[in-house]
Formats: structure tokens, sequence, C-alpha cells
């Protein structure tokens, strides 16, 4: 006789209507007309089941395919979740399965932008599912420059923005496949724009401190052999040809990257000298007959002198303003000498971090003001958090050493911690005499990032007795 939990019965979802993500176990629902089945069970003919096969049933197979509800990117920093399903080319609401999936992956990986690309699928709360593409960045991404190119620069840029969903002209990454796809771009703008079909090479060079990535025609250049700069008069041609001498003999010579090693040499050494207006007004160049090579002649427009105007720090500035600017010392009516204003701002750095800010940033921008041959320095002052002195650990001191050095360290707990103090202390013991054969010291600092303060060890050892010579007595005095 059948048995059954009263008023139970079993009922499975449609297998053919669901992707394999939503099947689940069979689930258990009571239903007050359980008694029925079970009388249906017991009075219903046996002649099927003593032939032992039950009744065949035609199941469906279940779809390969299914509805994308949602889709996400982790893992990106430079590139948006548009600009990289724009080149995965998938869309909400598309039927799509693993074949679409992995061609979109592939079209990833292949666009030379990511080290990695994968991806994953969880249920959705229709009949679909999520996707979330996970990818890495290529990190080694430079901004974008042109040369010798002969075209409009933004026009140019608006053309490869339109080719490539992950464009940034400030920062394009700097792998093979980038770099010959957008090598061809470039030439297909040149031909479309009348100029002659030739091939364009994209190349990582140096443009001063940073690196750029260079798109310029593939042709032999020049090398620059010799420099010859013509109007100067306020500094000499030895200077001049010693500030660019490293950067261009040797360098192929084009007009733009020569201008290029012009402003980063040649420009500070006038702005060193107030002349902030400082221009190159022509290039020519000439075949040298020694060597392989051309001659450069630079004429320069060396321009006015100019002066400090006003001198702003801008809000917000956790110091005193008038003590800042006395540590700078800039001054109105100085010479807006560059050196001299960089040098400045890093002394008002150098008190910020003596007040506790350790990873105070400072930097400046300027107004020039022709008709009075000023510059106005407006000073940005970016201190970030204030750390406080902390804990105080002394190795390596009897008690009585100990006592003493607490009561000659005046940085208390809870103060603006000084960086520089713990070794301007232990120079004053070693110079004070307050140790007999003391050895090496050391001061060693841990900021707490969280906490926002600073503890510090200061390590304490004797001399090696067989390497001090004999002395007779000992000096001592007060801190």
């Amino acid at each position: 006789m059948l048995s059954a939990p009263p008023r139970l019965r079993v009922k499975r979802p449609a297998a053919k209507s669901l992707p394999p993500c939503h099947r689940r176990p069979a689930t258990c629902v009571y239903d007050k007309d359980m008694r029925w089945l079970l009388i249906l069970l017991a009075v219903a003919p046996s002649t099927t089941f003593a032939q032992g096969k039950a009744p065949q049933q035609k199941i469906a197979p279940a779809p390969a395919k299914w509805p994308i509800e949602s889709l996400a990117v982790t893992g990106n920093h430079i590139y948006s979740r548009d600009q990289i399903l724009a080149v995965a080319a998938l869309k909400i609401g598309q039927v799509a399965g693993k074949p679409e999936f992995d061609a979109a992956r592939d079209r990833l990986a292949a666009c030379g932008a990511f080290e990695t690309v994968g991806y994953r699928f969880e249920p959705g709360k229709g009949r679909g599912y999520n996707a979330t593409f996970e990818v890495t960045e290529v990190q080694q991404a430079y901004p974008l420059r042109f040369e010798d190119l002969h075209v409009s620069e933004r026009d140019l840029i608006a053309h490869l923005r339109s080719r490539d969903p992950l464009f940034q002209s400030d920062k394009l990454a700097a792998t093979q496949p980038v770099l010959e796809r957008y090598a061809s771009w470039v030439r297909e703008f040149l031909v479309s724009k009348g100029e002659p079909d030739e091939k364009i090479q994209g190349m990582l060079m140096p443009d001063g401190p940073e690196w750029v990535i260079l798109f310029r025609p593939a042709r032999d250049l020049p090398a620059v052999a010799q420099v010859t700069f013509e109007g100067n008069r306020i500094v000499p041609q030895n200077v001049l040809r010693e500030a660019v001498a490293g950067a261009a003999i040797g360098a192929p010579y084009t007009e733009d990257s020569f201008r290029a090693i012009l402003n980063a040499s040649v420009r500070p050494v006038y702005e060193a000298r107030g002349r902030v207006r400082v221009s190159f007004t022509k290039l020519r160049t000439e075949e040298v007959s020694d060597v392989k090579g051309i001659h450069v002649f630079v004429t320069v427009d060396e321009g006015d002198s100019y002066e400090i105007g006003k001198i702003t720090i801008e809000d917000p500035c956790p110091m005193d303003k008038s003590a800042l600017l006395a540590d700078a010392d800039l001054k109105t009516k100085d010479v807006a000498n560059a050196d001299h204003i960089n040098a400045g701002l890093e002394k008002m750095r150098l008190s910020l971090r003596r007040a506790g800010y350790m990873d105070a940033h400072v930097s400046m921008r300027r107004k020039v003001d022709d008709d009075k041959r000023l510059v106005d320095v407006f000073v940005e002052v970016d201190a970030g958090a204030q750390f406080l002195m902390g804990k105080l650990t002394l190795v390596g001191l009897d008690l009585n050493g100990e006592a003493e050095m607490k009561r000659i360290w005046t940085l208390q707990p809870g103060k603006p911690f000084d960086p520089e103090y713990p070794d301007l202390f232990l120079k004053r013991v070693k110079e004070e005499g307050f140790f007999d054969h003391l050895g090496k010291t050391k001061a060693d600092t841990h900021l707490n990032e969280k906490a926002h303060t600073a503890d510090v060890t200061l390590t304490f050892s004797g001399e090696d007795p067989s390497a001090r010579p004999e002395r007779r007595g000992r000096g001592r005095g007060g801190m």
C-alpha cells in the first residue's frame, strides 16, 4: 500500500524553459487534494507497469543561449564600462551563449589594451542571466603626440576617436597591436586629406621627464650634428649649447621634435633669469660637410626680464600664511626666477612637514602681466592629514639612561610630529656628551596611517672598547 505525507505533492519546473543556471531541485508544496492522486494511483490499470517500461516522452533539449539581463565590468581603471562593452559588442537583451561571449572576449584581448580578459555568469531575475567581464588593463599607457604630419591635429584626434571606442589622448596603451592599429588609422586619415601615402610609425619617446607615444612618417631623418644660437645677448653661446647638447646632438631632426628639445632644455635657462616670454622664432638647417648630419641655427627672442608681482597662498592652508612666505624667502619685485620660485615652494613643503603634514604637496600657477612685466604667483597647498607624536621607545639604555633621555626629549605625545626632530636629537646627544663611549645611534619612525600618529624608536649602542683611544675624562653639557 502506498503511503505519503498528507496533502503533499511534488512539482518540478520545466527544464526546457530555463537555462541550466536556473534549474533547481524538485520543490515540495502542500495540496489538500493529494488524496485524489492516491486514489487514482490505487485504481489505475497496472498493465503498463507490468510490462516493466515507463511511457516514453520526448524532452526538448535545453537551449544553449539566453537573454542577457545585465553586463558589468570589473578590474577597469583607465577605461570606462561603456568603452569596454563597446569593444565587446554585446548588448543587454541580446540572446547569447558561449560562442558570442568567447568572441567578445577575443575582441577585447586582441585590441592590445588588456593583459587578461575573462567573463562569468550569474542567474538573473528573469529567464536570462547577468554577465561580467573581468579585465586587467595594460598599465603602460602614455599621452599621444604627432609630428611632421601637416594636418589638423584636432581633426586627426576626432578621426581616431571615431575608430576606437577606447581612445584617450592622454592614455594610450604602449603595446604593439595598439601602435600598429593607430599607425594605420593615421595613415588612412592623411591619405583622405590628400597627403602622400607613406608608412607611419608609432614609438615610445621621452618628452622631458615624461614619456609619450609619437606618431610620425617612417622615413629616415637627418641627425643633429651642431647647434648655433643667433640673437642671444643675455645668455652666452656656450651656456646655451651646453644646455641643449645632451638632448639634441645625434637626435633625428624634425622641427617639432627640436622645438620640444628647446622648450625642455633651453627655456628653463632663460626663465631662471626672469625671461618668461623667451621664444625661438626661427629654425634653419644646413648640411655639415665633415660629418653626416645637419647644423641647426636657432634664432632667439630673449624678451624682457619680469619680476615677481603678488604672491598669494590660496585657501585652504593649515598653517600661518605669513610664516610660510617667510620660510619660502619669496619677495615681490624679485626677478621672476623660476628656479628660485620652485626652491621657495620646496621650503614651504618642508615647513608643512615639520608641522606634522607628512604628505604635504605644494604647487603653483602663475599669471603673467605683460604690460607691467610682472608674474603673479598663486600657491596651492594640499596638506593632507596632520600626524601627531605617538609612542617613544628607547633601546639599549639602562633605567637611568632611559629616564635621562625621556627628560630631555621635548616632542611630547599628541604634539605635531616633526620628522627631522629624532635625528637632530641624537646628533645633539652625541655632541653634548651625555654618555661615555656612545657608539652608533639610530632613529626609526613608524607612521600609523589610520590613527595619524608617529611612533619613534631610538636605538643606542656602545663603542667597541678595543677600538677607542684612552681618554682622561669627558665633557658634559645640557640640552
